[in-house]
């Protein structure tokens, strides 16, 4: 059911091509490939108004992706990635998305640049619609993924993973710093853990995750608990996900929910459902469609479909 065996997931995003992604360059030491998607889509909701009529909003964008490898030397190799992405409209914006390049070596792969925190990995477990989810999670920026200034280590040992992350901010006293681990049992469940600690302005931030997955045959499902501080403010989150493959249809929901207690009062920042349906015609080519109930008062549900080329 899952793209990949999560105790590799993390390797992989630093070191191999998308699984659509075509090789344009290849010997005995390097290899160069180019990947990337075209994805039409759009979004009806009455969060989208800005007039009395206009609920319906494009959010149509592309992705490029350029990922390169390199052998120094034997057990020794090098490694760099970059992917932009580009919003349709008239004013259209083009945003680097990853940047970052680094060495591999037996003991793990070292980066730097502009890349996910060592908390990503376990977010993704249940961060998995084309629409909508993965939005509770997050309580502090330094658990957030596409981190600039971010310096990354990640090693597979057997069935266990470790990551560990620290980004070097501006300010003095103001970095953040990461570490992860996932363990994966041969008869699909996954489970894992992480915690990351810094400052947010002038306030301290933390938290810490616990997240765990199974998968057997089409069927997964995964959940996430996530606690920490930001001030004094006191912050949890949960996200629960499933999903279910019927030969090319794919049937997926997630829950999110995120609150924040400050001076004594509780405040829901994030609760809805999400329900969704991905059709694959093939590797390359997919449609989907997917609606969000909104929970919070004064917040509107939201549908939202589009259609997906890999290449």
């Amino acid at each position: 059911m899952k793209k990949m065996t999560v105790a590799s997931a993390v390797l992989a995003s630093l070191l191999a091509s998308g699984v659509n992604a075509a090789t344009v360059y290849q010997n005995d030491e390097t290899t160069l490939s180019v990947g990337g998607r075209a994805e039409a889509r759009f979004n009806i909701s009455d969060e989208n108004k800005t007039t009395e009529n206009d609920s319906f909003k494009d959010k149509s964008r592309a992705r490029v992706n350029l990922k390169g490898k390199t052998q120094l030397a034997e057990g020794f190799g090098a490694f760099g990635t970059y992917e932009l992405e580009v919003e349709s409209g008239k004013d259209q914006q083009i945003d680097t998305r990853y940047l970052f390049a680094g060495i591999d070596t037996q003991f793990g792969a070292f980066s730097y640049g502009q890349q996910d925190s060592a908390q990503v990995i376990l977010t993704d477990f249940t961060d998995i619609l084309a629409t909508f989810g993965g939005d509770a999670a997050d309580l502090v920026d330094g658990n957030k993924d596409k981190r600039e200034n971010n310096f990354v280590y990640a090693g597979s040992f057997d069935a266990l993973t470790i990551t560990a992350n620290y980004i070097a901010n501006d300010k003095r006293d103001s970095d953040n710093y990461g570490l992860s681990a996932v363990y994966s049992f041969p008869f699909g469940l996954d489970v894992g853990a992480g915690y990351v600690d810094g400052k947010e302005g002038d306030v301290d931030a933390d938290q810490y995750n616990l997240t765990a997955a199974y998968t057997f045959n089409d069927f997964y499902i995964a959940g996430l608990y996530a606690d920490g501080s930001k001030g004094d403010a006191d912050l949890k989150a949960y996200e629960i996900a499933a999903a279910y493959k019927f030969n090319k249809l794919t049937i997926q929901g997630v829950y999110n929910f995120q609150e924040e207690k400050a001076n004594g009062i509780s405040t829901d920042t994030v609760d809805y459902f999400a329900l969704e349906g991905v059709y694959k015609f093939n590797g390359n080519f997919r449609a989907y469609a997917g609606y969000l109930f909104e929970q919070i008062d004064g917040q509107d549900d939201q549908l939202q479909a589009g259609l997906r080329y890999d290449f």
